[in-house]
């Protein structure tokens, strides 16, 4: 079994910054592909960064040039470094990681979650 636990949500300011967590535990050979998405009150949840296990990224369009992903495989712990944050980018913040556990199944896991929200 894998944990996936996200930290670091909070409410901050328009234009302020967050750094969110997400420790992966468990049965864990290898994590491949990480990734964050968000889901926005009345709104589907919707796809915002990921990174491959050797360091590719990619970005939604709405969160490029501000959102930074990055991982740390020896912690398998991924981070989301959001700066000037927008009031649109409130929502629960998750993330999901595609894991091939210590019997070399693979399969992907989400977290919990963690609140953003963006107010003045």
């Amino acid at each position: 079994q894998v944990q996936l636990v996200e930290s670091g949500g909070g409410l901050v300011q328009p234009g302020g910054s967050l750094r969110l967590s997400c420790a992966a535990s468990g049965s864990i050979f290898r994590i491949n592909a990480m990734g964050w998405y968000r889901q926005a009150p009345g709104k589907q949840r919707e796809w915002v960064a990921t990174i491959l296990s050797g360091g590719l990224t990619n970005y939604a369009d709405s969160v490029k040039g501000r959102f930074t992903i990055s991982r740390d495989n020896a912690k398998n712990t991924m981070y989301l470094q959001m700066n000037s944050l927008k009031p649109e980018d409130t929502a629960v913040y998750y993330c999901n990681t595609d894991v091939l556990n210590a019997l070399r199944s693979r399969g992907a896991y989400w977290g919990q979650g963690t609140q953003v929200t963006v107010s003045s």
